[in-house]
């Protein structure tokens, strides 16, 4: 009784992350277009919603001395990484590309599950990656506008690794031993990124006037501190939290595939609010993606019976809460 509900539990949390992070792009792309810096909107996102948390970072403060190589590498890859080098990708090519790029992230996780970690996965995890990235190939209509930049392409794809950091990170935090608590994990990933992007996007040049006004979203101009207000509050803390809460109740593999979701998401969202119309093949392609998230969550993969590769970043091998299989991330990886 307790695994369904608790697999049940974590597809919620997960869909209600994809939600979350989806709807960012909907309100930080108002602001960009009043003439905030999209480097700057970043910052902003990052170093406000560490702020927020930082009473948590003070809570779980043992944290720091006890599993510093994960709270270095969740802030790096989890929050830094993967937002970072997608700005910096879609400065290069077109934006569908990058987000295409980037959410090869699920079909990453299996692969760093079975070729690294020697598991076995689910013909239904294989399936579901295989639909939801084909349905994604559909949502941002890749086949319109595609300009090869060698650097951007490369930029995207460490994107996409970054993010495979985040579901691993997330996962590996969980181990029965010696437990990281989520909350805290985000807390000081986000501190870690904030300092990291401070030194990327030098927010002391940034019109700090801008936030005083209004931005248009839609036909409707909105207050760009409420805007604002979202990116940081729902689009980063509560889509961080339900994240890597839901990544411990399922697994990374199956977390991933729908957080893919986000895609759809963030364009139904720019639809109703951006006017942003979806295209027959956008709708089709929406569809393939709930599709391949439903058959990747339908099954898990099977569990060894011992770890198969090296102990993570203090040695001590991670278990999965949602699959019942212990993940055991090499050292410095990914």
């Amino acid at each position: 009784m307790h695994a369904p509900l608790g697999k049940s539990a974590g597809l919620g949390l997960a869909l209600g992350s994809a939600f979350a992070f989806g709807g960012s792009g909907v309100a930080a792309k108002p602001l960009i277009e009043a003439g905030l810096d999209p480097l700057h909107v970043v910052w902003l996102r990052v170093a406000g919603s560490a702020l927020i948390m930082l009473p948590v970072a003070w809570r779980h403060r043992d944290l720091v001395l006890r599993r510093p190589a994960l709270l270095v590498g969740f802030g790096l890859l989890a929050v830094a990484g993967v937002q970072a080098c997608y700005f910096a990708a879609i400065s290069r090519i077109p934006v569908g590309v990058a987000l295409l790029v980037e959410y090869l992230a699920p079909a990453l996780v299996l692969g760093w599950v079975r070729f690294v970690q020697r598991r076995p996965v689910t013909r239904a995890a294989a399936v579901g990656v295989v639909l939801a990235v084909g349905g994604l190939a559909c949502v941002v209509e890749v086949w319109a506008g595609l300009t090869f930049d060698a650097f951007g392409l490369m930029l995207a794809l460490a994107a996409a690794c970054c993010q495979v950091g985040y579901f691993v990170l997330a996962d590996q935090g969980s181990d029965g031993d010696d437990p990281a608590d989520p909350l805290g994990v985000i807390a000081y990933g986000l501190l870690i990124g904030t300092a990291v992007l401070t030194a990327v996007a030098r927010p002391w040049g940034m019109d700090w006037s801008l936030l005083g006004g209004r931005a248009d979203l839609g036909d409707t101009q909105v207050p760009a501190v409420l805007l604002l207000g979202w990116v940081v509050l729902i689009a980063t803390v509560v889509a961080y939290v339900s994240g890597v809460i839901s990544v411990r109740k399922l697994s990374p593999q199956v977390a991933g595939v729908v957080a893919c979701l986000e895609a759809v998401i963030a364009t139904v969202l720019a639809w109703v609010l951006l006017g942003e119309h979806l295209s027959a093949p956008q709708i089709i392609g929406g569809a393939l993606v709930l599709v391949g998230a439903f058959i990747a969550q339908s099954q898990a993969p099977k569990a060894p019976s011992r770890p198969v590769a090296g102990g993570g970043p203090e040695g001590v091998p991670a278990r999965s809460a949602g699959a019942g299989a212990e993940l055991s991330v090499p050292h410095g990886a990914p």
